[in-house]
């Protein structure tokens, strides 16, 4: 796929996400002023987080689609890691905000009016942001978009918190226990939380350089194995992966009486194979003679 491509792809699914908030946070708003609930006011918030986090998942990813340049040789990939991270901290905000709106209602609980009218609009809310997040995190996973992804978990997220805010509600106008209706919103906010904090180690990981998952490390090690011989052997394999990047190093170890058309062969040969079981790879290999006790000196840089 070129790199104009990827940009229109990646950015359609961004203007989804945008959209898909900006109607949400319309009915959600719409379902709060009918009933006067503070839990579907927390729903609403949430919804202003995912279009706050919308466009800047945009912004993020035309940045980093952009190919590598002199000034940035391994591409931008990592911008997606702070697009991943704002957006937990987006969610941490807005979780605050419920526990700022709903500690009031707790000394003063309110009647909920329309209750049935407000839910429904609530529900129908809820299957726009079902929708649009299954297809974010199909797209994220195609594409190896942690920014898609985290969208996506974000919106699944609002999606859950949404089911949970809706029973809660109807449980409070069928029984008349208006207290209930800020506990709801407390534990709206307690549970994202928890998803804001998961998005930001995870950006933290990634701009640390976190290894490849151990399903990829598993794969490049099969690869390894079915090249590995008496007299060729593998060592020194370093990996990190960069949004949609993955980065590989190893060293490899051949017969010091090889020409230099055997070993870039053999070379040539592995990085193919490694391609075809990890996508978007940059690999480095390091050729040395076997028999050269020198050679192995880096075996601590071994993460397998």
């Amino acid at each position: 796929m070129s790199h104009s491509t990827m940009i229109k792809k990646l950015t359609q699914y961004a203007w989804l996400s945008i959209g898909a908030a900006v109607v949400t946070i319309c009915l959600k708003t719409i379902a709060y002023f009918l009933t006067g609930s503070v839990g579907l006011l927390s729903d609403a918030l949430e919804s202003v987080v995912n279009l706050a986090a919308g466009i800047m998942a945009l912004v993020i990813l035309t940045i980093a689609v952009h190919p590598a340049d002199e000034d940035h040789p391994y591409g931008h990939s990592k911008a997606e890691y702070f697009s991943s991270g704002m957006e937990g901290a987006l969610i941490l905000l807005a979780a605050a905000s419920i526990c700022f709106t709903a500690i009031p209602r707790l000394i003063s609980p309110r009647h909920i009016e329309q209750a049935f009218w407000g839910l429904l609009v609530s529900v129908l809310a809820s299957l726009v942001n079902f929708g649009v997040a299954r297809i974010l995190l199909r797209a994220g996973k195609r594409h190896r978009s942690i920014t898609l992804e985290a969208d996506a978990h974000h919106i699944m997220t609002d999606v859950w918190t949404s089911v949970g805010v809706i029973i809660g509600v109807g449980a409070v106008a069928i029984s008349d226990w208006h207290i209930l209706d800020p506990i709801i919103a407390l534990l709206v906010a307690l549970n994202i939380v928890w998803t804001g904090v998961k998005l930001i180690r995870r950006s933290a990981q990634g701009l640390m350089d976190v290894a490849l998952p151990d399903a990829d490390l598993a794969a490049i090690q099969s690869v390894i194995e079915r090249y590995s011989q008496e007299d060729v052997q593998f060592h020194a394999l370093r990996t990190r992966q960069a949004g949609a990047r993955n980065f590989i190093s190893v060293h490899v170890l051949v017969p010091g009486q090889w020409t230099v058309q055997q070993g870039h062969q053999l070379l040539e040969d592995f990085e193919t194979d490694i391609g075809r079981v990890i996508p978007n790879v940059h690999i480095i290999t390091h050729l040395e003679p076997v028999e050269d006790p020198t050679a192995w000196k880096d075996r601590d840089l071994e993460n397998l």
